[in-house]
């Protein structure tokens, strides 16, 4: 279940976090190369303001720069930053480094997601391994798509996911809406219904197995905890 994951949901501390967030926590994280890449994507966020969709007026230039780095990939950055998301629950209340991040791209998800289920594919080159009925969750930001064709993401594991939580990037993303991106968030917990492998799902899905998913709650260990320090 990952359970190490910085999940913090922000659920009845939305306000009090987002003056955190632009008073503290963004003044000591923009710093190096990060500083670097979020002036970079005013680009990117300028494009995506001019597409914005009127449902989506609660998005701020804040979720759409933040997306707009998540997506970019400088350097591998989503990696480093989901490593860091995965692993960080014990140093989450001091050397944590990406809490405006992380927050701002919570809060995009929650705004985007309207609280409606949809189907998405996640594709990987690696070995995951899992058993029908087991309880799991990514424990991390975790792009997955409306295509089943992203073959260049990976062959290895594939996951066909139900999720409730996760949300639709729509055009926002750096590359707009080519690889039609669903963003997952740490906290989502999934049952495995269904492993399927054989010629079947090589025809399909060009996969070597598929993990079927399903969206059966949350789990927030951490929820509002920066906002208390």
């Amino acid at each position: 279940m990952v359970e190490n994951a910085v999940d913090d949901m922000y659920v009845g501390c939305k306000e009090p976090m987002a003056k955190m967030v632009k008073n503290k926590y963004f003044i000591k994280e923009n710093t190096g190369k990060f500083a670097v890449w979020w002036k970079k994507a005013g680009k990117c966020v300028e494009r995506a303001e001019k597409q914005k969709d009127p449902k989506d007026q609660a998005l701020t230039n804040d979720h759409l720069q933040a997306i707009c780095v998540y997506t970019s990939n400088n350097e591998g950055f989503y990696k480093t930053f989901n490593e860091a998301v995965r692993s960080s629950r014990s140093t989450y209340n001091t050397s944590f480094p990406h809490h405006a991040l992380h927050f701002w791209l919570t809060t995009a998800v929650q705004i985007l997601s309207k609280k409606k289920c949809i189907t998405t594919y996640r594709r990987t080159d690696l070995d995951f391994t899992g058993r029908v009925n087991q309880k799991i969750r990514f424990g991390f930001f975790a792009s997955s798509s409306y295509s089943k064709t992203l073959t260049q993401f990976g062959k290895k594991s594939c996951f066909k996911i139900r999720t409730c939580f996760g949300a639709y990037l729509k055009k926002y993303p750096y590359l707009g809406d080519k690889e039609q991106e669903v963003l997952i968030p740490p906290y989502e917990v999934f049952k495995i219904t269904g492993i399927k492998k054989g010629r079947d799902v090589k025809q399909q899905f060009d996969c070597d197995i598929l993990y079927v998913l399903k969206s059966i709650s949350f789990l927030s260990n951490l929820n509002c905890k920066a906002v208390k320090l």
